[in-house]
């Protein structure tokens, strides 16, 4: 994970501290999974799921599961729930979103970030530009170079899906959610958001 990532994903878990059970999707039995966030330090119960698990590492465990069917967690049992990196490589990723709605309580943090397309500081600027000289800008096979975004490399773990946009994150992602906050970092484009269970 990309520590500007990491940072990210600590400052918002610091700034809405979690004193409960935290679930990670995705978790990885080392240093970098976001159950070693240190503004974690206070929950009582973190666990994380897999396709790989089972595992153990540092104060969490780690069981093997399809994040599409947490079956063995009951409903509204985790005061926060974690997703970075996973949901592009998840075919089925609608029914992950359920699932972490189902075994999230009222009022959980969800906090989730995916690789994603977005509109650079600068891009409108330069598609302008670009719309006035389309004879420099075009490709050799004739479209403008104005009609594409800066996105993460395919990463194929098992599966490489989808990329998603800010609007995605605010109306399907976190769509009834409440507080909903969504921020981008590093070029190409992380997006992170989060917001609070209804």
């Amino acid at each position: 994970m990309h520590p500007e990532v990491f940072q990210a994903f600590e400052e918002i878990c610091r700034a809405h501290p979690v004193r409960g059970s935290v679930l990670e999707i995705g978790a990885t039995p080392d240093a970098t999974t976001l159950l070693n966030l240190p503004a974690l330090a206070g929950a009582t119960t973190k666990l994380g799921v897999n396709l790989a698990g089972p595992s153990a590492f540092a104060d969490f465990t780690i069981r093997q599961a399809d994040a599409n069917d947490l079956a063995l967690f009951p409903d509204r049992h985790f005061d926060a729930v974690l997703c970075n990196a996973t949901l592009e490589h998840d075919r089925f990723f609608w029914r992950t979103l359920a699932e972490i709605r189902r075994v999230a309580r009222p009022g959980a943090l969800v906090v989730i970030g995916t690789p994603g397309y977005t509109e650079l500081p600068g891009e409108a600027r330069q598609r302008r530009w670009l719309s006035r000289w389309a004879w420099l800008s075009a490709r050799p096979d004739g479209w403008p170079r104005q009609h594409a975004t800066l996105t993460l490399a395919v990463h194929n773990y098992p599966g490489d899906y989808y990329r998603f946009s800010e609007q995605a994150f605010r109306e399907v992602f976190f769509e009834g959610m409440t507080g909903v906050v969504i921020r981008t970092v590093l070029v190409p484009p992380r997006i992170i958001g989060f917001g609070f269970r209804s």
